[in-house]
């Protein structure tokens, strides 16, 4: 049995998404074309992420809210923020670069590149896979457990996330607003 789905409401419901969702090809760059949706904004430098701090990370939660708004490219450079502050490297850097990865393949999805978008979920899901591994064995809980998590988001969520991006059809043209693609929210539990 898997845990229910979290609670959709975004975590900041009054930190505007941006007008458009950038698809390589399809519009202006967000940060390099003066005519692009964050262009001139100098972002806002993320804090590493730990078990305990990431109820409280902006960056980290403010890519599920563009990610669950279909704001996949977004997502991703958030989460990239995130990323890179974590140094990299390590289990946390690992579980950030799956969820980038499950991001890059919805913009493949909008970019109508199965074949990258594939690649993209098979990236995600090895990486999931392995930071379910190394919880499991520091936490010293059985593995296949229903509640198993990391930075408050459920391993089953995420394997639904990545099924779902897998299988996608309903394609919105690029140059559509953005929308998700998935038909639940992907995100940690509240604390």
């Amino acid at each position: 049995m898997n845990p229910p789905l979290p609670d959709t409401t975004p975590f900041f419901p009054d930190w505007p998404l941006p007008p458009y969702t950038y698809i390589p090809g399809h519009g202006p760059h967000p940060i390099r074309d003066p005519a692009g949706h964050s262009h001139g904004i100098a972002p806002e430098p993320a804090v590493p992420l730990t078990p305990d701090n990431w109820p409280h990370s902006r960056h980290y939660l403010r890519g599920f809210d563009l990610f669950n708004a279909g704001c996949y490219w977004e997502a991703h450079e958030i989460w990239e923020s995130c990323w890179i502050a974590c140094g990299r490297t390590g289990t946390t850097a690992d579980f950030l670069k799956g969820l980038i990865k499950l991001a890059a393949a919805g913009v493949k999805v909008r970019e109508q590149n199965t074949t990258g978008s594939h690649r993209h979920v098979r990236r995600a899901r090895e990486l999931f896979n392995s930071v379910r591994s190394s919880s499991v064995r520091s936490s010293g809980q059985e593995s296949g457990s229903s509640d198993e998590a990391f930075l408050g988001v459920s391993f089953a969520h995420l394997d639904l996330a990545a099924m779902a991006l897998e299988i996608c059809t309903d394609v919105p043209a690029p140059s559509d607003p953005p929308r998700p693609l998935l038909t639940f929210a992907l995100q940690p539990a509240r604390p």
